[in-house]
């Protein structure tokens, strides 16, 4: 049933934090300025206002400590929601994620879990520099213990934060900045969305294409399905037609869908946000090409960051992210057409 609502992703994680709260005492949220500022990304705003102190706590600048804390309220049998304001930040809390969070279930045999949500912001875009601008998904994916989202749009973001809060392990929650719909930060016109008022789930692991197509396969995440959609728009005025498929989550990864729709295609794009080498896209390449190089037609790209920094120049950045344009090139470079 249509709910008539669209809604930012902001207000999508929000409501499904509060919704989680008013079902079970033992969730809280944990971070800078997740209080009365609402989040600096808007995902804990009005919660301050509905749960209290107790439960939506704000705290000093010290990564280290809060999501260790984190660590430990979740074994202890509560389930944190830890914002990190920027992933940027993680090098200083970096031991709490990946040697207590990520490892402790292992460490202990399964008998103690780590119910955590650790929601973070990504991305570039905006001129904030390489400290406050990368998307860092590899990272986080790479290393074992440590489920990976990165929603798309607002629909996802809800039902994505609640398996994740459900969850009974660590789940890094990953928010592209330039989703969130903020009144400072433009958003693509897709990421907000209908949302239904009740609560939802949506399963880790199944991914959605989002534009069935027979030309060519494109594969995106987070901020890159936006400019996977609007290349495939580009293009159908071409003769093209371009599937394109949201990932929804690093970690599991739906490698069936993905390798289907090359079966059909024959042809693959990869398009991330996140630096170029040892990442997302390699890892994507090559599941299709171990279950079966015949499937292509002809050889695979991947568009992603170089591996510089993110510049500051406003320019330099544009430069080096994935866009429409540098998508439609790639996949006109793989079918062997000229530009119209």
């Amino acid at each position: 049933m249509s709910s008539n609502r669209i809604m930012t992703v902001s207000r999508a994680m929000s409501e499904a934090i509060a919704q989680e709260m008013r079902a079970d005492p033992n969730v809280f949220v944990m971070g800078e300025d997740v209080g009365a500022y609402g989040g600096i990304f808007g995902a804990t705003s009005g919660l301050l206002g509905e749960f209290g102190e107790s439960r939506v706590r704000d705290t000093p600048i010290s990564e280290t400590a809060f999501i260790g804390a984190g660590v430990g309220a979740a074994m202890a049998g509560m389930r944190p929601i830890v914002e990190l304001m920027f992933v940027d930040f993680f090098g200083v809390c970096m031991d709490a994620i990946y040697n207590l969070a990520a490892k402790n279930v292992y460490f202990s045999g399964g008998n103690c879990k780590v119910p955590m949500v650790i929601m973070t912001g990504t991305g570039g875009g905006y001129s904030d520099a390489g400290q406050h601008s990368q998307t860092l998904h590899a990272t986080f994916a790479h290393l074992p213990g440590l489920k990976v989202v990165a929603p798309s749009n607002a629909y996802d973001a809800k039902g994505l934060m609640t398996t994740a809060i459900r969850d009974d392990g660590p789940v890094m929650f990953m928010f592209h900045k330039g989703l969130q719909g903020l009144a400072w930060m433009a958003s693509p016109e897709g990421a907000a969305t209908e949302l239904p008022e009740e609560s939802y789930v949506l399963p880790f692991g199944q991914a959605k294409i989002v534009r069935p197509g027979k030309d060519v396969t494109i594969v995106a995440i987070s901020m890159m399905v936006h400019h996977a959609m609007e290349a495939a728009k580009a293009l159908e005025k071409e003769g093209v037609d371009a599937e394109v498929i949201d990932l929804r989550t690093l970690v599991p990864l739906d490698r069936k869908t993905v390798i289907q729709s090359v079966k059909k295609t024959g042809r693959l794009i990869v398009v991330d946000e996140d630096y170029k080498s040892y990442g997302l896209t390699s890892e994507i390449i090559a599941s299709v090409v171990e279950e079966n190089p015949a499937y292509l037609k002809s050889p695979p790209r991947r568009l992603a960051v170089p591996d510089v920094p993110i510049p500051y120049s406003r320019p330099m950045e544009q430069y080096i992210l994935p866009d429409a344009v540098d998508i439609a090139a790639a996949v006109r470079a793989t079918l062997g057409k000229k530009a119209a």
